[in-house]
């Protein structure tokens, strides 16, 4: 079984690295800087002056207290120009080389500007495959906790050497958000060509508006355009800034989009939000009552996204957005709505199973998988579906004591007549004469879609799991010979939750 205790040891301890109210002193500020900020699109010349104001702003915020990581693109454009070429190349081996050239003359770069303040930085490369193994993520949590606490400036790029598809964070806009959730950041600023999330681009749309507050990214997904795509040097684009912020605030981060070109509106968007902390903490309980923005303070020009009330967890955070998934796991509808619910804790019991995607191994992240019909003419009772998953049986042979609540057993004296919205595996049959056999409706009739609805650490391999999907856990150690948890996976963040009638 697969919980945070296991790495007790290991785990990073709040203190040191901690995370006050946002705009408080003393807190842990990531700051992402793409590629088009950091060099010229035509010229591939370091842009010196917007180097310099940041590494200004950086030492700035160290000297109120904050701590401060730096994630910086710019390797590949500054591979270009020691090479003189004009474009990045197509194939992923000349990408690989230019970020090689680069990589050494950037981390030069930003070590001569933060030298000037006798500041020390640190050069830390990650790809999604270092952090996918929970011991070399916390390994890398306790690297960077000793580098702030020792004053240092982590300043942190993808290994783009090494690199490949399967473990790329795909922009730098990611990785940022991961490192904030790493380093349980209190602020993530990711500084970009404009001030903030508008309406439509406001480069080419004179009436594109500018938001200033974003509560739910899922409904401002409705309101703007993120068409825009990123420069010719760079990977991201608004897009990739949603991404980023979603993957921050489901953590806690407080995000905020900026501009690149006055980077030292961060000390002035820490000082307004912290107002706006001190004013809230001192004003009325009222439910009426409304909070205005302090008069003696500017709002400087971001767009900043409100940290979820309820972040996840350390290790939910890390299997949701850190692990790429080894296998699928398909659930059924009361699985999905008991999943849904906070106090499931996130574990899946084998009942909920109805099949199983691809080959894993037990402690590898999988997707979480639902069925439904594709023209939806399927719609199950919530209430039921859940007591069906609950009780770890749809049916038992005569003898076995049923473990559906007795209101309800009449309404599945026959599983022809429940309407699920999944297609269910039937007959999953244990090895013993004490047989539990499983039938599940499935119609060979109608076009089903899987829709991956979250994600999850698997307790057992794939195989086991086949052999466990449609049972009572207490059947786990006959199945398989031997029971760890009674859970198949645990830790089951989901991304989309089951809809309550």
């Amino acid at each position: 079984m697969i919980n945070d205790n296991d790495y007790a040891g290991l785990l990073p301890v709040d203190r040191d690295i901690g995370r006050p109210r946002p705009g408080i002193a003393n807190c842990v500020i990531v700051i992402k800087l793409g590629t088009s900020s950091i060099v010229s699109e035509k010229t591939h010349q370091p842009l010196l002056s917007t180097l310099a104001a940041v590494v200004e702003t950086v030492i700035h915020l160290r000297s109120q207290g904050h701590k401060v990581i730096l994630v910086s693109s710019g390797a590949i454009g500054v591979g270009l120009k020691r090479m003189n070429l004009e474009s990045k190349p197509k194939s992923l081996s000349g990408k690989q080389a230019l970020a090689a050239i680069g990589q050494g003359r950037l981390i030069a770069l930003w070590d001569n500007l933060f030298g000037q303040f006798e500041q020390p930085i640190a050069q830390v490369l990650l790809t999604r495959g270092d952090i996918s193994d929970r011991t070399r993520y916390l390994n890398a949590v306790n690297t960077f906790r000793e580098l702030l606490n020792m004053g240092v400036v982590p300043i942190v790029n993808e290994n783009d050497t090494i690199s490949v598809s399967e473990i790329k964070f795909g922009d730098n806009d990611t990785l940022s958000a991961i490192t904030s959730s790493m380093v349980q950041a209190d602020y993530l600023f990711l500084l970009t060509d404009v001030d903030g999330l508008y309406t439509t681009n406001p480069r080419k749309d004179p009436a594109a508006k500018a938001i200033q507050t974003v509560t739910s990214i899922a409904d401002i997904r409705t309101k703007v355009s993120t068409s825009t795509l990123g420069s010719s040097l760079g990977t991201g684009g608004m897009e990739t800034k949603l991404i980023a912020a979603e993957i921050a605030t489901e953590t806690g981060v407080t995000t905020v989009i900026t501009s690149s070109k006055k980077p030292e509106n961060i000390l002035g968007i820490i000082d307004y939000h912290s107002s706006l902390t001190i004013a809230a903490s001192s004003a009325p309980t009222s439910p009426t009552s409304k909070l205005a923005a302090p008069s003696t303070i500017e709002r400087p020009p971001h767009t900043v996204f409100e940290p979820s009330p309820s972040p996840l967890r350390d290790i939910k955070s890390w299997t949701s957005h850190t692990l790429f998934p080894s296998g699928t796991v398909v659930i059924d509808a009361g699985a999905h709505h008991v999943l849904s619910r906070r106090e499931s804790g996130g574990r899946l019991l084998p009942a909920g199973v109805v099949d199983v995607i691809g080959a894993f191994a037990s402690g590898q992240a999988v997707r979480i998988v639902i069925r439904r019909p594709v023209n939806g003419s399927h719609q199950e009772d919530p209430e039921l579906a859940r007591a069906v998953y609950l009780s770890g049986m749809a049916m038992t042979r005569a003898g076995t004591p049923t473990l559906l609540p007795t209101s309800m057993t009449s309404s599945i004296t026959s599983l022809d007549s429940l309407s699920m919205s999944t297609p269910l595996v039937s007959n999953s049959v244990l090895p013993d004469d004490d047989q539990v056999l499983v039938d599940r409706v499935k119609d060979g009739n109608e076009a089903w879609e899987e829709l991956e609805v979250g994600r999850g650490l698997a307790n057992y391999n794939s195989a086991q799991i086949e052999k466990l999907k449609g049972l009572n856990s207490s059947y786990i150690a006959q199945t398989i010979g031997y029971s760890d948890s009674d859970y198949v996976v645990e830790n089951c963040v989901l991304r989309i939750k089951a809809i309550e009638h």
